[in-house]
């Protein structure tokens, strides 16, 4: 069979491997001019590529339309994709929260990985404008550059709209909705959270490791995690802000805030004692020369600020109450959040292809026969994690073995 991709990115790649391994002919249609682009700049560079956590696991970590995993999830899940990309020749390596990754730290490898697994495709530079529709079946697309390409099957693999430089512009949404479907509104997910807080931008660039992050809805928690952030000029990012963003909904009809436990192996009676004793060692000290010991260099005046003790006070003549103040501050620094970052920004894109009219155990159209979707284009998301990816390989498998 003759089998044409459209996008080739995750997804797209490991769908052409897939199908090759089958015998198919398989034609990649790219327009970024790098297959795989975006690939590199996940995990901050270094590719969380899978979760190695079991399948009920996994699709607990789906957040929209986890049902319509099931299929393509038991016959590809984590354990058969760490075993493909060893066999390409990626040895991997799994870290905290079961995220696998390679054990060169570079994305590059991945991306290496599935290009030698698609290497027998035929890559052709083009914009897909079009679906070539014949008697309500997909019989190839025709390009913005005035090609035409025929095929037997077409599965669009081009992404959401997230990170537009490397390839991701939305125009698998264009097709899918030529031959009828549905278009759930892509949203941004897993993004920086912007704050109106001015002590965010003061902060800025300040990287946080071993702090426990917990997002506030009216004041009730509803998620917490250990690991690292970032202070931006707008707000904070990093692991812990992208993790919580997407667990935020009607933002318009809720208030939201971040609390950073910026020591959360200490309980708040140990830590008053930490206190205690750092300022008896620096008892001469400022106020903010005291937090040397305590805090980073530029957390410290923003800390003191918001403590509100006089910056001239020496560490011997800071109060028991002030003491716990500061116990209760460093605990639980609030950042009160005004809105996600926008798509351009966001690592995945909430939203799109409506998986209501696709088979999910081939991604093969309901209502258009021999075209498939497979990754970010469909309206399936989860959380940080290696789950992501995972989702464009498992759908990826699933439609090629349907050919």
């Amino acid at each position: 069979m003759n089998l044409l991709i459209v996008g080739a990115g995750a997804a797209g790649l490991m769908a052409a491997g897939a199908a090759l391994e089958s015998g198919h002919a398989v034609t990649l249609l790219e327009h970024s001019g790098l297959p795989g682009k975006k690939i590199l700049v996940t995990g901050k560079g270094r590719c969380n590529l899978t979760n190695n956590c079991s399948e009920e696991t996994f699709l607990q970590n789906v957040r929209t339309n986890p049902r319509f995993l099931y299929s393509a999830l038991y016959a590809f899940p984590p354990a058969r994709a760490i075993e493909l990309f060893e066999r390409l020749g990626v040895p991997l390596k799994t870290e905290r929260g079961r995220r696998v990754f390679p054990v060169s730290d570079r994305a590059e490898d991945v991306r290496a990985a599935l290009l030698r697994y698609a290497a027998g495709a035929r890559f052709e530079a083009g914009s897909a404008r079009e679906l070539l529709l014949e008697s309500g079946r997909c019989a190839g697309v025709r390009t913005k550059e005035g090609r035409t390409f025929l095929a037997d099957a077409v599965l669009v693999a081009t992404g959401g709209v997230s990170y537009p430089g490397t390839g991701s512009t939305g125009d698998g949404y264009k097709l899918a909705k030529q031959a009828g479907h549905t278009v759930v509104p892509p949203v941004p997910s897993l993004c920086s959270l912007v704050s109106p807080d001015p002590a965010c931008k003061k902060m800025m660039g300040l990287s946080l490791r071993n702090v426990t992050l917990t997002l506030y809805r009216d004041a009730k928690p509803v998620y917490s995690e250990l690991g690292e952030m970032l202070f931006t000029h707008f707000g904070i990012s990093g692991p812990l802000a992208l993790s919580a963003s997407s667990y935020i909904k009607d933002m318009e009809k809720h208030t939201w805030s971040a609390g950073i436990d910026l020591k959360p192996a200490l309980s708040g009676e140990q830590l008053y004692q930490r206190i205690t004793n750092d300022f008896a060692l620096l008892a001469n000290k400022s106020a903010q020369g005291a937090l040397a010991k305590l805090l980073p260099a530029s957390m410290q005046p923003v800390m003191v600020e918001r403590w509100g003790v006089d910056p001239a006070t020496h560490a011997n003549q800071i109060t028991k109450e002030q003491k716990q103040a500061l116990v209760r501050l460093i605990k639980r620094w609030e950042v009160p959040i005004a809105r996600r970052g926008d798509l351009a920004h966001a690592v995945i894109t909430a939203g799109g292809v409506s998986v209501k009219q696709v088979d999910p155990r081939t991604m093969q159209s309901k209502l258009c026969p021999g075209l498939f979707f497979a990754g970010e284009v469909l309206d399936l998301d989860a959380y940080t994690g290696g789950y992501n990816l995972q989702i464009a390989w498992c759908t990826a498998q699933a439609a090629a073995r349907a050919l």
